[in-house]
């Protein structure tokens, strides 16, 4: 866990380094700053999402009683997929700052392309928890991690909707669903599985024959 949370330290440190004095003649600074509008939105979907996994990566591990290679492989994977944020995020808010408009879409659809296999990572985890019980504690042992792998998949299909949606139709509309992942797994961050209404669907009786 501590080589885990420095890491996710690092990455939110990185994230920051995209936002600079702007580059303009005295007397220009206050228009300068608010051009770089594109820097903070991007800043703040990345950071909320780096956030957020955080948040998930420690509830995941509360529920683990041990871990094992393939585990330790599963959660290199999702370091590895959140390391890569800050460069789509750079990526993204320069293309937005230069007003080209391909280049706005690249951007976009580069940026959910990544935030899309963050997701996947997770999925993986997910399901390797799923199929290897013996490693979690006992309140995690039900079917805890198998809706978890509703809340991966759901990320997975937002960004993807989100950078063709990016890409298609309007580069700005993509940007504004690269909030909503955050915001879900911000509200799930105990696990989809704590939700009153997705365990009254787990557990509803099968209906009449």
């Amino acid at each position: 866990m501590a080589f885990s949370d420095a890491i996710f330290a690092i990455i939110i440190t990185l994230l920051v380094l995209d936002l600079r004095v702007p580059d303009v003649p005295p007397g220009r600074l206050l228009s300068g700053l608010l051009g770089q509008w594109p820097s903070y939105v991007a800043y703040l979907a990345s950071y909320s999402y780096v956030a957020v996994v955080w948040l998930n990566h420690k509830a995941a591990f509360n529920r683990i009683q041990q871990v094992d290679r393939g585990l330790h492989w599963m959660n290199l994977l999702v370091l590895f997929s959140t390391a890569l944020l800050p460069f789509p995020t750079i990526v993204v808010s320069h293309a937005l700052q230069e007003h080209n408009n391909a280049d706005q879409r690249v951007g976009v659809a580069f940026y959910a392309l990544i935030g899309a296999l963050l997701c996947a990572t997770w999925l993986a985890f997910y399901h390797y928890l799923a199929r290897n019980p013996d490693l979690l504690k006992d309140q995690a042992k039900g079917g805890f991690f198998h809706v978890e792998r509703v809340r991966a998949l759901a990320g997975v299909v937002l960004y993807l909707l989100a950078g063709v949606v990016g890409y298609l139709v309007a580069p700005l509309i993509g940007l504004v669903i690269f909030l909503l992942p955050p915001i879900f797994y911000a509200i799930t961050s105990a696990g989809l599985y704590q939700l009153r209404l997705t365990r009254r669907i787990i557990h509803r009786p099968p209906p009449p024959s």
